[in-house]
């Protein structure tokens, strides 16, 4: 869920000698492909058996992702997060990948809810299509991505639970009629599904925030039903890190040309080798994987070498999050600079796709598998991306807590000032910008019904930060020059010791925050933050950092409430 979390290149070069394996017990054959210029024609996946076939040859889909699709439309400020021009696309293929995954933003695609109409609707599926034929004609495959969705007159600002069967349907029609006559497309039917059950993954339900639910059924036959035969990923459970039960409950391709999408970063719920073979392996003995977002915290490439060692010996495809020049502790970046300067994390993607060539170890061949009865067990409710920069990741947490008695407030209410938020209805228009991390309206509130609740799963004993914003919504200057809110860390969840900060954003997008106060599980906190009148008059947005030390669980869930400035 980087967005965020936060792909791939045609036959290049010959295959690495480390990676020249025949790996017998799951059956996959080391095969050399022939060397690819940049004028090689896309790949055009197809499924046969367990693996992908181009032209009549064995493929795997090897890239990056380019995030910014899904959320720079919906702020306002334009259509992609750095360049996606000739060069740009130039520059990402000189990495040697096969493919680039393309986040999207369903509303600003269909252009309904008060998106800004100049980054929505046409000119929205104009830089698409632009970018799109870009990618293409520098040999590499574009992975369509429906990543940002709202249900109803929501504003899809955010990563969900699952696509919502109000828009996400007539999304993928739309899509896949503009891109049906082009081979060189395939379509990832929804980026991380969380906090539902398996049923409800592939059927659709009415999910727990009261909104109905679009299987990834539903999405299968609604780009099957303009005659769009390409390639389908559909990405499995908890942030697409699970795919545990991914062979009971794919859903029927009339096609059979559908694939198993994995997420797998250092902080998700999948992220050992032991996990790796009984889930994802499992998986690609029948079916082809790809796995669609990869990375880590650390950004060194230590994680990310084991995990591409291990598909490679298994067949398995991988676009690692994100071709973006973030910083990389709030979310992976391969890139420092869109000169193609790579960082720790994305020189070992870099040098991975240089040395082993654009399939790798292929699997082998083996019958379609046919589609047997669906046994029906409890429902299994996971929990948890994306980031209004990133993508993309994807961890999994505990279930949503259930309101509990709080202490009472640390501190008094401010008096003489104007409510900003109170989030009594909906968490607009809040995003969630670290990667790995969602938002919920919860009944353990300061005061009122409701509050924003936000929550992130990072691995233990790292640093770990939360951001969500106002998404591009800006703070008045009339309304007050000092900004007040309340926040609470949730002790069902939390472990560790975090702090936390009110932020404004500044004319050059950068985030300057306010003092930092250290936080204790169950207690409301009040927060204060009075910028400079310069920051204030030139805001771009109004946000919440939190900061784990190094002895945090990594796990964190917090109520925020009560924004007022005076």
């Amino acid at each position: 869920m980087f967005t965020s979390t936060k792909k791939f290149r045609s036959r290049v070069g010959a295959i690495a000698a480390a990676a020249s394996l025949t790996v017998t017990a799951l059956g996959f054959a080391a095969t050399s492909m022939p060397a690819a210029s940049a004028a090689s024609a896309p790949p055009a996946p197809q499924v046969s058996g367990n693996q992908l076939v181009s032209n009549g040859s064995p493929i795997r889909l090897m890239g990056v992702n380019k995030s910014g699709g899904e959320f720079a439309c919906v702020q306002g400020w334009g259509f992609f997060d750095g360049p996606v021009d000739t060069a740009a696309v130039t520059t990402i293929a000189s990495w040697k990948g096969n493919a680039v995954r393309v986040p999207l933003n369903e509303q600003c695609w269909l252009g309904i809810n008060g998106m800004p109409s100049a980054y929505s609707g046409q000119p929205y599926r104009d830089a698409v299509s632009g970018f799109v034929s870009r990618l293409n004609a520098a040999g590499m495959l574009a992975i369509l991505d429906l990543h940002w969705n709202g249900a109803g007159t929501t504003k899809a600002g955010s990563q969900q639970l699952m696509a919502d069967a109000d828009h996400a349907p007539d999304f993928w029609r739309s899509v896949a009629t503009a891109y049906k006559s082009n081979p060189n497309v395939a379509f990832d039917l929804y980026n991380e599904p969380h906090d539902i059950s398996w049923s409800c993954w592939r059927d659709g339900c009415t999910t727990s925030q009261g909104w109905q639910a679009a299987g990834m059924q539903s999405l299968v036959n609604a780009v099957r039903s303009t005659g769009a035969t390409q390639l389908l990923i559909a990405n499995g459970m908890n942030w697409g890190g699970d795919l545990s039960q991914w062979l009971q409950y794919r859903p029927s391709d009339p096609l059979n040309n559908l694939a198993a999408g994995a997420h797998i970063y250092s902080f998700s719920q999948c992220n050992t080798s032991g996990c790796w073979d009984q889930t994802i392996g499992a998986v690609a003995k029948q079916f082809p994987v790809v796995t669609t977002e990869l990375g880590e915290d650390a950004c060194t490439g230590g994680f990310t070498n084991g995990y591409m060692d291990w598909a490679d010996r298994n067949g398995v495809g991988y676009t690692p999050w994100t071709w973006n020049t973030w910083n990389c502790s709030s979310g992976p970046a391969l890139i420092s600079a869109y000169d193609g300067t790579a960082t720790a994390f994305g020189q070992s993607v870099k040098t991975r796709f240089s040395t082993l060539g654009s399939t790798g170890p292929t699997p082998t061949a083996s019958p379609t598998p046919t589609v047997s009865a669906t046994p029906t067990p409890t429902p299994t409710v996971s929990a948890t991306p994306t980031p209004t920069v990133s993508a993309t990741p994807t961890p999994t947490v505990s279930p949503t807590p259930t309101a509990t008695a709080s202490p009472s407030p640390t501190t008094t209410p401010v008096t003489g000032s104007t409510l900003i938020y109170n989030f009594e209805s909906t968490t607009s228009p809040w995003v969630m910008e670290s990667p790995g991390g969602s938002l919920w309206t919860s009944s353990i509130k300061y005061t009122g019904a409701k509050a924003l609740a936000a929550r992130k799963s990072t691995s233990a004993n790292a640093r770990t930060d939360l951001r969500f914003n106002t998404g591009g919504a800006r703070l008045d200057p009339a309304k007050g020059g000092t900004v007040t809110a309340w926040i609470r860390l949730d002790p069902s969840t939390t472990g560790g010791t975090w702090s936390a900060r009110l932020e404004l954003q500044d004319g050059s997008w950068a985030w300057q925050g306010g003092p930092s106060v250290t936080l204790k599980t169950g207690i409301w906190t009040q927060l204060t933050f009075t910028p400079s009148s310069a920051l204030l008059t030139g805001n771009r947005g109004f946000g919440v950092q939190l900061s784990g030390t190094p002895s945090s669980t990594g796990n964190v869930t917090v109520q925020f409430d009560e924004v007022r400035q005076s």
